[in-house]
């Protein structure tokens, strides 16, 4: 049987359900409080942290313009004006920058033709040995025939021995080397620019560093720092540069022979001058590539580099 409930029963059921809900809502709402005030907590203390944070910050810098007055010295503001005020030549740059493409291309071309060169002297020394062979071979066969002709009484065999050498001979041709000396010799007057101590010879040498190049173009004369050279020539300056391994440098042009006076201390003359034969033209130096003061002395012809002592006496 269902239990019949008075009404105060019922009040008091319902004061009961009404009390449990609303502690329920307060406990929710004290909860959702609870978190609003520790973000509110955090927020402040992060706030806080950064404006002492920027405080010594401020306190810092402050501190350091007090104490350091390098950064409004004379001699900064100096140093800042230099480096504003500079200016790069930058026509300058292009123009040291074409001659050492144009001095590299040079020496590429003069090392190719060496090789040439070489290659052709082999030939030629093949050529001449063949000959050389041949001639040997001709002249036993003359003496020979020249035996027989006298066992046989005819004579004339001295004078044909002695124009088949003659034509022999005429058949040798010359290398590019000695056609290059010929010509220097029948077109170019040489005297000693400096007198000194010949440190290193034209052609393949040893080389003492890793920057000394084993092919050697011309002939190295040692003196002292400052001796006057004086040019071997006449002829016109057709360079007159500080650039390259030549460091300071001429080259003095007379028609297909040209002259390169390197590693100077200072130079006398400039491109486009005519000089003359014994006018002093430089000093010698150690500019460039170089270990020590010296002359590097070179002859060409047509671009093609010769042994200098094969020219005349250092």
């Amino acid at each position: 049987m269902e239990r019949t409930m008075s009404v105060e029963d019922k009040i008091r059921r319902a004061e009961e359900i009404y009390a449990r809900r609303q502690g329920e809502t307060q406990r929710k709402t004290t909860t959702v409080s609870i978190n609003n005030n520790n973000r509110k907590d955090i927020k402040l203390l992060r706030k806080m942290l950064i404006q002492i944070g920027l405080s010594l910050l401020i306190y810092a810098v402050i501190y350091i313009i007090q104490n350091n007055n390098y950064i409004f010295s004379e001699d900064f503001l100096k140093k800042a004006n230099e480096i504003l005020s500079y200016d790069m030549n930058f026509e300058q740059i292009y123009q040291n920058t074409k001659n050492n493409i144009g001095q590299w291309i040079t020496d590429l071309k003069n090392n190719m033709t060496q090789k040439e060169n070489g290659i052709i002297t082999n030939n030629d020394n093949e050529i001449n040995s063949e000959s050389m062979q041949n001639t040997q071979e001709s002249e036993e066969s003359q003496k020979e025939t020249t035996n027989n002709q006298e066992t046989n009484g005819i004579g004339g065999a001295e004078e044909e021995q002695q124009t088949s050498i003659q034509n022999t001979n005429e058949t040798q041709e010359l290398s590019q080397e000695e056609k290059d000396i010929a010509n220097i010799k029948a077109t170019t007057t040489f005297i000693k620019p400096i007198e000194g101590t010949i440190s290193s010879k034209y052609g393949q040498r040893e080389a003492t560093t890793a920057t000394v190049p084993k092919n050697h173009t011309g002939v190295d004369i040692a003196a002292n720092l400052g001796t006057k050279i004086k040019s071997a020539t006449e002829g016109e300056v057709v360079i007159a540069s500080e650039e390259g391994d030549y460091g300071k440098h001429l080259k003095i042009q007379i028609g297909e022979v040209s002259v390169i006076y390197a590693h100077c201390n200072n130079l006398y003359v400039k491109q486009g001058d005519k000089v003359s034969q014994g006018q002093e033209i430089a000093e010698v130096g150690s500019t460039g590539n170089s270990t020590g003061p010296h002359l590097h002395f070179e002859i060409r012809n047509s671009e093609r580099t010769i042994d200098p002592e094969k020219i005349l006496e250092l």
